[in-house]
């Protein structure tokens, strides 16, 4: 594990925090990293996620606790109570799951939180997917080291056994908590482990399917240094739309382009996962076909030389927001005193109040997307509608990320 730690994270962060469920794989991370930590001079932290679900989850996070008193290590429960028994549950109660660690991290002021993914976890992943038709992407592996929503994300034990990590433990002493739903057959997970034990006679075990995932992830890193090159030669961004040179995009291999469009839909609509591939293939071909599309959010507005990708304002019509905070993911303003003011979009009737809207230069979609500052009905200023982008209220306002964010995203991810 300390080569593992060693290549996600060339010099040992000062402070790391450890997710710790209960669960088998992610004690034996917890054990790992005490010795790790205590031999690298790293201050470690813990925290145990309480998604609400299971009566017995509260008693297996005081179980991490204690354990973490006996280890000398500060150990805090998130709690999430968000699930209202709609959707796909795994998938919300990962993202809530996400989203408390990375709060808690950077509350504590954490470098980088490490998760007990092991490489039955990595093998399971990827027969899931292979069950959705997904691409190289979605095949590739799970990363050693991520950022995602402002954290880092390790993953030292991709190349250790379940069964591996439950041996240390035994060895140790050490009990863990079985969770129920991880025999529950109503869930993919559950149903890839299954087929992964009935598939192991024909020689598709963990390890080779896990071997599988990273040749992907080499592949992916070659694709995305093809869409990067493409990038820096017929991308701009501007009032932050994505604008593409259509020629250039064109005479590009189809799996280069869809790849670029996928990522400024993500960039533009700040999207975490990009959209399916059916999906993007009809939305790309009807726009370079000549017609506007939507798609994750967006806007796909072709014109004779270039395709703009611009924020639906759908997507953001109910939108609203302080003035100091960061609206849409993607806009920040700055200007005079803002009691009593909000941040939402300027939309059609806003944009009716303005008459010069058109010496901007930008389009009527692009402009009715745009943050603008109101005090109830009343609308106070349009920065982006402005021919000089600061409204006469002495308001200002900018997009968090710019053309190089763009660029360097579409390797990082």
């Amino acid at each position: 594990m300390a080569a593992a730690l060693a290549e996600a994270s060339a010099t040992p962060p000062a402070r790391l925090g450890v997710a710790v469920s209960g669960g088998g794989d992610s004690l034996a991370l917890l054990h790992l990293l005490h010795d790790w930590a205590a031999a690298n001079g790293v201050a470690l932290s813990a925290a145990t996620v309480d998604h609400g679900l299971r009566a017995a989850a509260a008693a297996e996070a005081a179980m991490v606790a204690d354990v973490c008193a006996g280890l000398g290590l500060p150990h805090a429960v998130l709690r999430w109570r968000g699930w209202e028994g709609r959707g796909n549950l795994p998938d919300a109660a990962r993202r809530a799951r996400y989203r408390l660690l990375g709060d808690w991290a950077r509350g504590q002021g954490l470098a980088a939180v490490a998760l007990g993914h092991t490489l039955d976890d990595q093998a399971e992943t990827l027969l899931m997917r292979l069950a959705r038709g997904s691409g190289v992407d979605g095949l590739s592996a799970m990363a050693a080291r991520r950022e995602a929503g402002g954290m880092v994300w390790l993953r030292p034990l991709l190349g250790v056994r379940r069964g591996t990590l439950r041996d240390l433990l035994r060895a140790r002493g050490v009990g863990w908590a079985e969770d129920p739903s991880n025999d529950d057959p109503a869930f993919d997970r559950v149903k890839a482990r299954r087929a992964l034990a009935a598939l192991a006679p024909l020689g598709i075990d963990a390890a080779g399917l896990a071997a599988t995932a990273g040749r992907m992830a080499t592949a992916r890193a070659a694709l995305a240094h093809a869409a990067h090159a493409l990038a820096q030669d017929c991308v701009s961004i501007e009032a932050g739309d994505v604008v593409i040179d259509r020629p250039l995009f064109e005479a590009a291999p189809e799996e280069t382009r869809l790849r670029l469009m996928a990522h400024a839909l993500g960039f533009v609509g700040s999207a975490e996962y990009r959209p399916r591939l059916a999906s993007l293939q009809a939305a790309l071909g009807a726009a370079l076909g000549g017609r506007r599309r939507t798609l994750a959010g967006c806007l796909i507005r072709p014109r004779a030389r270039s395709l703009r990708i611009t924020r639906e304002y759908r997507a953001v019509a109910t939108l609203e927001t302080r003035p100091d905070v960061l609206w849409d993911g993607r806009w920040r303003l700055s200007g005079p005193d803002s009691n009593g003011l909000t941040l939402r979009a300027l939309g059609p009737e806003g944009l009716a109040r303005l008459p010069g809207w058109r010496d901007a230069g930008l389009p009527r979609d692009s402009l009715i997307a745009a943050p603008a500052l109101w005090r109830g009905p009343e609308l106070v200023a349009a920065p982006l509608a402005c021919v000089d982008a600061t409204s006469p209220q002495g308001w200002r306002l900018w997009p968090e990320k710019g053309r190089q964010d763009f660029l360097s995203a579409l390797l990082s991810h």
